[in-house]
């Protein structure tokens, strides 16, 4: 088939590759335009950008899909279907409307639970025990559309964010390829969302990541582990007369007890608002990630200490 792809971060690469693997035409990818990053502030390409340009095909980065100038080019294009990834802008009716056979999303959830910007990170702080990707056509509503083909994972007590955004990604690339290779055979159903059970996941705001130990242990492992590896659930330790943030990127639950935020042995558990926290990877400012020992040896912080 004809595909324009659209996506822009590392958890769209796999689709973009496996649709190439698996014989498809991909005529133009719309990407992020390139923006300056990392210490020398130069100019990075996304990584749907780099892999499109591995593979030879013209990459397209417009700050917008809206007017008629976007839409004809789009046309242009004769694809027989546009496949979206985590891209990044919104897609007005002219574009979705622009393919024989619409725009097919590939989401990281089961609709209709996380709709929205931060699928695994959501349902990793809240606690969810499943999760899934699914291929969902594209309507103007904000992830409503109905769903052609969906896989279900298990969320497990301790895995992060950034572990099952990996899993996912991985599972969503074969996915999608399915999806194709259903529409092309004429065997692509698409069932309507349910109305119940719709929930959003709103982008993470900075000020959610400070770790606030009065809540229980679960909560709060819940949340350490849905902000790990990015942004980083992070709290304040006294350490030489100062306060410095710790941001904390593995932990379990485990028993204890003491007022909410201080240390409760020499392994770095810490009490919660009930039950305990024992936190396993940590990384100090400009510093790098160290284990329980590690930390507590260089910080130099006894049983009792107080974490803000």
């Amino acid at each position: 088939m004809r595909v324009v792809f659209l996506g822009t971060p590392e958890f769209a690469v796999p689709t973009l590759s496996e649709l190439v693997a698996r014989g498809h035409e991909v005529v133009a990818v719309y990407t992020r335009a390139p923006a300056a990053a990392g210490r020398g502030m130069a100019e990075r390409k996304s990584p749907v950008h780099e892999t499109a340009d591995k593979f030879g095909i013209a990459v397209h980065h417009p700050k917008s899909l809206r007017g008629d100038e976007a839409a004809e080019l789009f046309r242009s294009h004769a694809a027989d279907v546009a496949v979206v990834v985590a891209y990044g802008l919104i897609l007005p009716k002219a574009i979705l409307e622009a393919t024989a056979y619409g725009c097919l999303n590939l989401h990281a959830s089961l609709l209709p639970r996380w709709r929205g910007a931060a699928p695994i990170h959501r349902a990793i702080m809240a606690g969810d025990k499943e999760t899934g990707v699914m291929v969902m056509k594209m309507e103007e509503g904000l992830d409503t559309g109905p769903v052609g083909l969906a896989e279900r994972v298990a969320i497990s007590e301790n895995v992060t964010t950034g572990e099952l955004h990996d899993r996912l990604m991985l599972l969503g690339g074969d996915l999608m390829a399915r999806a194709l290779a259903a529409l092309e055979r004429g065997s692509l159903s698409f069932t309507p969302q349910a109305a119940e059970g719709v929930t959003y996941a709103n982008k993470i705001a900075k000020s959610e990541s400070k770790i606030d130990w009065s809540k229980p242990a679960r909560e709060v492992h819940n949340h350490i582990r849905g902000l790990s590896p990015f942004p980083g659930a992070w709290f304040e330790a006294g350490i030489e007369g100062k306060p410095v943030r710790v941001k904390v990127l593995r932990s379990e639950r485990t028993n204890g007890n003491g007022a909410p935020g201080t240390l409760i042995d020499d392994h770095l558990t810490v009490a919660a608002g009930d039950g305990a926290v024992r936190l396993i990877e940590v990384q100090r400012a400009g510093a790098k990630v160290m284990g329980a020992e590690e930390f507590l040896r260089g910080a130099k912080l006894a049983k009792g200490a107080r974490f803000a």
